[in-house]
């Protein structure tokens, strides 16, 4: 593609990420697309992040580093490295600092969205570690679905299409109008500003995989995991749009079925010896907005969500498992 094409900015936010940033900036030099602007917003990082990150910038002019002045937290460094987009540009592509996109990946996205105006995000398949994800919902022969249509299935309980911010490309006069792009009070940022901007746009999907999402125990969402802070999250987002998408028979049964996933949550974490520290993050937060929980409310959520763990034994060791009850 030449520079005729829209340009689009891409975004990588890090700290500390020496160890898998250089295959993340190569993954993006081998894109199909060539009409971008790179810019690694480095968060003071300690290690070689920036002496990595600089050294590919003086190799490419495409490529620029932000080096932050000072260090902010993960969600306020998200806001701000979503305010470093390239004046210009038509289109945001989010990558994180250890993930990596596949070589057509911006030039599908982008063919999309220039197809479809109307579109706000566009998503895909993805690969997060050896498993192909978010590829259910939308059927094959329907790249676009109203923005509205979308939310309220997966609020309903269908399954969750949007992935990751790595997996998807954002309208760039969105994330402008946005001061801060992401609500730093939700644990779960990137799905609650997918349905605030889908409210006045729709939502594209390439039924490829383009995007490759790394697990490991350093990752923010495999710490999040072990405090349980999607149980917080979900309920920002439940209680921010089930009335905007969802008629109020509908929220309500929703707010229901959260209760009992809270409770299944709270027995999980039980079994799992991390119920002190799962109630530590969750509970101060719900206050926060309204949704409190006495100590015995808790107990009584326990009891109520062993009843939905079924257990079963392999490779020697217990296993716990429920089945979804939210989106």
């Amino acid at each position: 593609m030449s520079n005729s094409e829209p340009l689009v900015s891409i975004i990588t936010p890090v700290y500390n990420g020496e160890k898998y940033l250089a295959e993340c900036i190569e993954s993006v030099l081998n894109q199909s697309y060539k009409n971008w602007d790179y810019c690694i917003v480095n968060n003071c990082s300690t290690d070689k992040t920036r002496e990595i990150a600089e050294e590919y910038a003086r190799k490419d002019p495409r490529i620029r580093v932000h080096n932050n002045s000072a260090f902010l937290n993960i969600y306020d460094n998200l806001n701000h490295a979503m305010r470093q987009l390239a004046p210009g540009s038509k289109y945001c592509k989010v990558v994180h600092a250890d993930d990596l996109l596949f070589p057509e990946c911006v030039e599908k996205m982008v063919q999309l969205a220039e197809r479809h105006p109307e579109i706000g995000i566009v998503g895909a398949y993805g690969l997060r570690g050896k498993e192909v994800v978010w590829d259910r919902l939308i059927p094959l022969g329907s790249p676009v679905i109203p923005g509205r249509n979308v939310c309220r299935s997966i609020l309903l309980g269908e399954p969750y299409v949007f992935g990751s911010p790595t997996s998807t490309l954002i309208r760039a006069d969105l994330v402008r109008k946005k001061a801060d792009f992401y609500n730093v009070i939700n644990p779960n940022p990137d799905a609650e500003v997918c349905f605030e901007l889908l409210k006045e746009s729709d939502f594209g999907f390439v039924h490829q995989v383009l995007t490759y999402t790394r697990v490991h125990e350093e990752s923010q969402t495999t710490k999040d995991s072990k405090v349980g802070s999607l149980v917080f999250g979900k309920l920002v987002t439940l209680q921010k749009f089930g009335p905007v998408y969802l008629t109020k028979d509908e929220f309500e049964e929703r707010v229901d079925r959260w209760r009992l996933w809270f409770s299944v949550c709270c027995a999980k974490y039980l079994l799992e010896g991390r119920l002190i520290s799962f109630l530590k993050y969750n509970l101060p937060r719900m206050k926060q907005i309204g949704f409190k929980l006495s100590v015995l409310s808790c107990i009584k959520a326990v009891i109520k969500g062993l009843r939905h763990i079924r257990f079963s034994v392999g490779n020697g060791a217990i296993c716990l498992s429920y089945r979804k009850m939210l989106f």
